[in-house]
This record gives structure tokens, C-alpha cells and sequence, in this order.
């Protein structure tokens, strides 16, 4: 799942997005207006995450945009704004969630887990591929009931190939949804995760190269 920031703090923006990066998401990050509405234009995201107040301008107004333009994508506002108003009117705006800061990172991580979830098909808590148990409320994963040690963007790629079981998916959506725009497509990155993933998976193998295509999770 791929995520937006936009932050004009650079301290900030860059903790927030190493702590959604560490819970396995793909980050892209903004400092205004302007390249958060460019980014917008060209990748689809399951959530984006506002500073209220930017110098750009007020980030709540320009939510309200996107959603006059039909964009229903997931938005939280971070904003040190606490009062009742303020919160009202970020919802009334278009906005999903409010946190105010300071804040827990945890209770940022899981908020914007949830609402990656809301953007896209509801999936099982715990999904089973084989003898594969895909747990993605604790982001565990066991074969055979041993449980198995993944890295973040393993488990990220494992979960985006369960989804889609049986199915091709193309390397280019791979990329896309579980990795930031810093990433280049060009690179053997994915084929080098997806051989990791298949020795840590063990055999029979599960993960199946379709060429000129992607790759197909399944027995």
C-alpha cells in the first residue's frame, strides 16, 4: 500500500514517513501543495496524510477540492489546531481522521493502516494461501504453523500477491504499491525481495514467475 505525506517540517515529514516506511507501506513525500498535487495527478494512494496548515495554504480547503472532484481517497490531518471547531471542521472538509500533535507514532501507524484498509477491498483478517496463514493484523506470517521472520517489504509483497491469489500480478503494480517513487523500476530490487521471500517461504514453492508479466502467488 502506498501513502502520500505532506508536511512542510522536514524533521517531521521524514519521521513520519520512516515510521509508515518501518510498518511496511510505500511513502511518497511532499512539502506543500503543489507537489503533493502533482504526485496526486500521477500515483493512486490508499491514504494521504495532511499538515493542516502549510504555507502553500490551508490544506483542509484544498481536500475540499478533491472532494468536489470526486477523489474519495483516505485523508488523516495532522494539525496542532485541537479545539472542537477545528476538528469539525477538518471532517466537514473531507478529511477521515484528526490527530493532533504531539502524537504517538503507534496510534499514527495504526490510524493510517486503518484507513489504508478502507481504500481498498475488505480482506480477511487472517488470509490462507496452502499451508501459508497470512495474519495482517499482527503482520505475522506462518507455513505449517511455524512462524516465519519477514521484513517489512516482504510482508508487503506477500500480503499484495495474497490479495490477488492465483492471479498475475504485473512487476510494475509490485513497484507501485510497495515501494516509493524513489524506486526505480528499472532495478532488479523486486526480483531480488521476491527470491528472498521464496528461501524464506521454503518449499513447495508458492511464488511463481509468469513471465513477461509478474509474478502469481499459489500452489
Amino acid at each position: 500500500m502506498r501513502v502520500l505525506v505532506v508536511e512542510d517540517d522536514d524533521d517531521l515529514r521524514f519521521g513520519v514517513a520512516s515510521a509508515l516506511r518501518g510498518a511496511g507501506l510505500a511513502v511518497d513525500e511532499a512539502p506543500d501543495l503543489p507537489q503533493a498535487d502533482e504526485s496526486l495527478f500521477v500515483n493512486d494512494y490508499a491514504c494521504v496524510v495532511f499538515d493542516r496548515l502549510l504555507p502553500s495554504g490551508d490544506a483542509a480547503r484544498y481536500v475540499e477540492g478533491m472532494r468536489r472532484a470526486g477523489d474519495a481517497v483516505p485523508v488523516l490531518f495532522l494539525t496542532a489546531r485541537d479545539t472542537v471547531a477545528d476538528r469539525v471542521e477538518g471532517f466537514a472538509t473531507g478529511g477521515d481522521d484528526y490527530l493532533v500533535k504531539p502524537f504517538a507514532v503507534p496510534e499514527l501507524v495504526a490510524r493510517v493502516r486503518s484507513l489504508c484498509r478502507r481504500a481498498g477491498v475488505v480482506r480477511p483478517p487472517v488470509r490462507r494461501v496452502a499451508d501459508v496463514e497470512i495474519d495482517t493484523a499482527r503482520r505475522e506470517v506462518r507455513r505449517d504453523g511455524v512462524l516465519l521472520m519477514l521484513t517489512a517489504k516482504e510482508f508487503a509483497v506477500l500480503e499484495l500477491l495474497a490479495g490477488r491469489e492465483g492471479q498475475a500480478v504485473p512487476r510494475n503494480e509490485l513497484i507501485e504499491g510497495c515501494w516509493d517513487e524513489m524506486a526505480d523500476p528499472r532495478s532488479n530490487v523486486l526480483e531480488v525481495l521476491v527470491s528472498q521471500l521464496r528461501r524464506k517461504l521454503g518449499d513447495p514453492p508458492l511464488i511463481h514467475t509468469v513471465r513477461g508479466v509478474g509474478y502469481r502467488l499459489g500452489p
